[in-house]
């Protein structure tokens, strides 16, 4: 099943999610509004990147697996289209009514940052409205640096001084979160109104749920679970915001069958929604497993607790850098749905995910997805993450259920889209304006 252009067909409900979901940002804060623009042939054309498949991935140990691929847009490759389109459309609406500039602030591990300039890129294509009315300035870890794409924000040389990337080099990713947000909250008035714009920071959880009820709506419409079978989302997770989204959309606009039951893929590097999930709330590391090294083969192994890797080349290791996010506030919200309806969690580790990779991507290619013989030439491993994680959970005894949808929240490889550099990106750092003065330049044009 494929379904061309999701956001543009539940228009009416992603506006309605998004009126219900208004009045979180603190009241001094700028945002556009809630109210989208009108469903005219250039905004259709612009939302024409939220194409989503649902397809069989075969059987696994007596469980039908299938595949919800929300990766279907060649500009991203990842499940962040759906929400920066309408992120995007909410400042286009904005900047239609009011006829003001915004400036939107992004940090990123990476893949939200590609698909907000994206969506910027897309905005300004599309018609809707001019470069100099709307830009978004993005803020991503050196680490990142491998993900982030090139385009004609780069490559325009008054789109790319609109749309600056700022790279922050220092050991923390999440930093990255910190230094936006604090700018905005130190620089936002004086940048406004040197610049004559708007500075609209939108990290915040509601911006992303109104966007993916779209998955909810559409497993509704298309591929509903039986009335009497439960059915397991699974996610490669670093906050759950499309799992949360899910949820919403069922609540928000009803769903047959039986409760959706939720389940949680991550890495050692950033495991905390597990951890608290399987411990009352709390994200102390005290309680990962203890891995003994084997000097025969040069891993780490444990056989504590199946919720972690049972082997991997470093306990700390950082398997994609897309998933940064420590103690993320959403997992209270995330524990809540799984203790009330089901479901659970794993940690994977670079070296499953190398020993089932031919395995995965067997059953990616039965769904349509291409993934790249060679795994070091993979540079998004969030898919493949959530098909090892649930593949181990089934051989682990964790997962009782047998209708298992994954999500398919990313995968992209080295030749799918033209890379940029950190001579591209402008160094930014935790102690100074080199932010504000980023900003600062590419608002004021």
């Amino acid at each position: 099943m494929l379904l061309e252009n999701a956001l543009a067909h539940y228009y009416p409900q992603v506006q309605d999610a998004l009126r219900t979901l208004s009045g979180s940002a603190a009241s001094s804060e700028f945002t556009p509004g809630v109210e989208l623009p009108e469903p005219t042939p250039a905004m259709r054309e612009y939302l024409s990147a939220s194409d989503l498949g649902h397809t069989p991935m075969g059987r696994y140990r007596g469980r039908n697996l299938a595949l919800l691929d929300l990766t279907r847009n060649p500009g991203t490759m990842t499940t962040k289209t759906f929400a920066s389109l309408v992120i995007v459309a909410r400042a286009v609406g904005y900047i239609q009514r009011t006829g003001e500039r915004v400036t939107i602030i992004t940090p990123s591990s990476a893949n939200k940052a590609v698909a907000m300039r994206d969506a910027v890129l897309r905005a300004i294509g599309a018609g809707l409205v001019t470069p100099d009315q709307l830009n978004v300035a993005v803020v991503v870890p050196a680490g990142s640096v491998h993900k982030i794409r090139a385009s004609e924000l780069l490559t325009d040389p008054y789109l790319r001084a609109r749309n600056p990337i700022a790279v922050y080099r220092g050991d923390v990713p999440g930093t990255v979160k910190t230094i936006a947000r604090t700018m905005v909250d130190t620089h936002r008035e004086a940048l406004e109104k040197s610049a004559k714009t708007n500075l609209w920071y939108t990290l915040q959880l509601e911006n992303y749920l109104a966007a993916d009820v779209v998955r909810a709506l559409a497993e509704e419409e298309f591929f509903p679970p039986a009335a009497t079978v439960p059915r397991l989302h699974v996610h490669a997770v670093s906050s759950a915001y499309g799992l949360l989204g899910h949820a919403y959309g069922r609540e928000r606009f009803g769903g047959t069958g039986l409760p959706s039951r939720y389940f949680l893929v991550q890495h050692l590097g950033a495991p905390d929604m597990v951890v608290s999930l399987y411990h009352d709330g709390d994200f102390d590391s005290r309680h990962l497993p203890d891995y003994s090294y084997q000097p025969e083969s040069g891993r780490y192994v444990q056989q504590e607790d199946p919720h972690f890797p049972a082997v991997t080349f470093d306990p700390r290791e950082t398997l994609d850098p897309t998933f940064y996010t420590r103690t993320p506030v959403t997992s209270a919200r995330m524990n809540a749905l799984i203790h009330g309806q089901g479901g659970g969690g794993v940690v994977v580790s670079l070296a499953e995910c190398l020993e089932r990779y031919g395995q995965t991507r067997a059953l990616l290619g039965e769904a349509g997805v291409p993934v790249p013989a060679n795994p070091t030439a993979l540079r998004e491993w969030s898919l493949v993450m959530a098909v090892t994680g649930i593949l181990n959970a089934i051989d682990r005894d964790l997962v009782p259920e047998d209708d298992i949808l994954v999500h398919g929240s990313g995968c992209y490889a080295t030749g799918d889209f033209d890379e940029v550099t950190l001579r591209d990106m402008h160094e930014v750092d935790t102690d100074d304006d080199s932010l504000r003065n980023v900003v600062l330049d590419a608002a004021a044009l």
